[in-house]
């Protein structure tokens, strides 16, 4: 693993957001959705995650998140992602989700 210095993680905009709408993604390669969250003052932004093992759509609404929001937009099929959800792989290499464990203001950086 390299190691990194202080500067290196603070380039990176580790921020929370909640999760306000979920809509299947068909045009993906591997099951996704598109995920609509709200950073605060960073705004409104999409992403496209592949989390339909362990999380349905209704389950994912109002639940916060923690995104990389300074990654360039990335094509996926006919969407552009915003932001990157953070998570982890399980046992068979389906993602869990980086949370949170109590609510913090929508656009909190990760310190």
């Amino acid at each position: 693993m390299q190691e990194i210095n202080w500067g290196d993680f603070e380039k990176v905009a580790l921020r929370v957001g909640t999760i306000l709408e979920v809509l299947d993604f068909p045009e993906a390669k591997k099951p996704a959705y598109k995920i609509k969250a709200d950073f605060g003052v960073l705004g409104i932004k999409w992403s496209s995650a592949q989390i339909t093992v362990h999380y349905s759509k209704s389950e994912l609404i109002g639940r916060q998140i923690i995104g990389v929001l300074n990654f360039p937009k990335k094509q996926i099929a006919n969407f552009y992602s915003e932001f990157l959800i953070t998570g982890f792989a399980d046992q068979d290499g389906h993602i869990v989700l980086a949370s949170v464990e109590r609510q913090v203001p929508n656009g909190s950086i990760l310190l």
